[in-house]
């Protein structure tokens, strides 16, 4: 029997960790929102809501 495509693969460069580890390494407001200013006074009122309380 021959084996399978999958385990005659080449050994791999590396390539994808090295993509991977240079977006890790970019800024984060690429992968994240900027607050703004509201959302601190947003989460409170989503808490406030959550625990039950009225205004």
């Amino acid at each position: 029997m021959t084996k399978h495509l999958a385990d005659k693969r080449k050994p791999t460069t590396g390539a994808r960790v090295k993509h991977f580890l240079r977006l890790s390494r970019a800024k984060r407001e690429t992968w994240h929102r900027s607050e703004s200013a509201e959302g601190g006074s947003r989460l409170t009122q989503f808490l406030r809501i959550a625990r039950g309380r009225l205004a």
